[in-house]
């Protein structure tokens, strides 16, 4: 597995690193186009979930103790597994789908549309799964009835929002503005209130940063099991995110998108990684109402999540709420919690649908060499005046 997912990983960043250097001037353009802080803002909490906000604090001890994160901190690591070379992912697929997809149509093979929106609808419902296992480590002891009420409220806030762009927009830019607050608060009392490190402190951890790029050949294959976990995670999420998110680019550049995607959703991950690590270095015990302030973003970030897979799905195989009227938000709502009731009753591994989404890349790759004079023919369409190509499918 780990040659796999090694294999598979680094030829994706090198297409990255191909595409900017290659067609870094094709304008992009979504059926959808929004501007790029809203465009981040879909990006960023679309293709994040509670773990962004909760987990680092878990894991700064782990990559502390174990011997194969040595060569580096313990704060650049955990960038690592979310950083820069993540997103370089989420870039290629969204420039795929809206620049090459129109043209080529591989998505809409019957057996790679239907394999591939099954591991979309897999990959939602585990979402929400996990979040259902996690709950209690962030909250403390609540009764499983108040998991269950927590979690029904999660997926019918995210199907209401998936059927409805506007409010999804919405969501997305609130709950930017929210992390943002979390993170200025976090700091603030971690700086002033609990500690003496002020604000150096997180200007010192923000230099240890750097040591992730002068280790970045470090992460570009699996550096333990978990850190395979983690490569597997993004997989599977890596083309359906693109594919969501290629609706709402705004005619950038493609150097452009590949800022907006790569860069900027780093930026915010850097600071806050770098907040929490004031609280383990300075062992500062996180205070209930923080925690809860956590918890509260978190939450919001897995409604992101899912409602962006439902709304993607649903726009694949035609489960729209145009089509369905008011038929789209029970068919969602129950599928999505059947599904989280039986992964109970499941040994689903999410390392099964990022090798299943390792094979829909090669399967993209040996169609796009099959069908190169359209890839040609798509690129020079982009670069034409208009540059409107679209990503394929239609908006509710």
């Amino acid at each position: 597995m780990s040659y796999i997912i090694s294999t598979a990983y680094l030829a994706v960043l090198i297409s990255a690193v191909f595409v900017i250097l290659r067609w870094g001037n094709v304008r992009c353009c979504g059926q959808t186009p929004v501007g790029t802080f809203t465009f981040v803002a879909l990006l960023f909490t679309a293709g994040l979930d509670m773990g962004l906000v909760m987990l680092p604090l878990t894991e700064f001890p782990a990559y502390a103790a174990d011997e194969a994160y040595r060569f580096t901190n313990p704060l650049a690591i955990e960038f690592g597994m979310w950083g820069p070379l993540v997103w370089m992912m989420y870039f290629l697929s969204a420039f795929y789908f809206v620049v090459l997809e129109p043209r080529l149509q591989i998505f809409e093979i019957p057996i790679v549309k239907w394999v591939y929106n099954l591991t979309v609808i897999a990959t939602c419902a585990f979402t929400c799964y996990l979040f259902l296992t996690a709950l209690p480590s962030y909250i403390g002891d609540v009764s499983a009835t108040t998991l269950w009420a927590i979690v029904v409220c999660v997926i019918a806030i995210s199907v209401y929002s998936s059927g409805n762009i506007n409010f999804m927009k919405w969501l997305a830019v609130s709950s930017t503005w929210m992390f943002v607050a979390l993170a200025i608060v976090a700091v603030l009392a971690a700086s002033y209130y609990y500690s003496a490190a002020g604000l150096g402190g997180l200007a010192s951890n923000l230099g240890l940063l750097s040591d992730y790029f002068a280790n970045l050949h470090h992460f570009v294959s699996p550096i333990t099991a978990y850190h395979e976990f983690y490569l597997f995670w993004w997989f599977s999420w890596s083309i359906m995110i693109g594919q969501f998110v290629s609706m709402f680019v705004g005619g950038l550049r493609t150097w452009r998108l590949a800022g907006a995607m790569i860069l900027l959703p780093s930026i915010p991950l850097a600071v806050w990684f770098a907040v929490l690590y004031i609280y383990f270095e300075q062992q500062i015990t996180i205070p209930a109402w923080l925690n809860w302030f956590m918890v509260t973003v978190g939450i919001v970030f897995v409604v992101n999540s899912l409602d962006s897979l439902i709304r993607l799905y649903g726009l694949n195989l035609g489960w729209t709420k145009t089509r369905l009227g008011s038929t789209y938000y029970p068919l969602h709502f129950f599928l999505q919690l059947g599904l989280v009731m039986a992964y109970q009753f499941t040994p689903f591994k999410i390392e099964w649908v990022g090798v299943v989404v390792i094979g829909l890349y090669a399967a993209v790759y040996a169609l796009m060499l099959r069908r190169r004079a359209l890839v040609r023919a798509a690129v020079m369409e982009a670069r034409g005046p208009a540059g409107n190509a679209l990503p394929a499918g239609s908006p509710s």
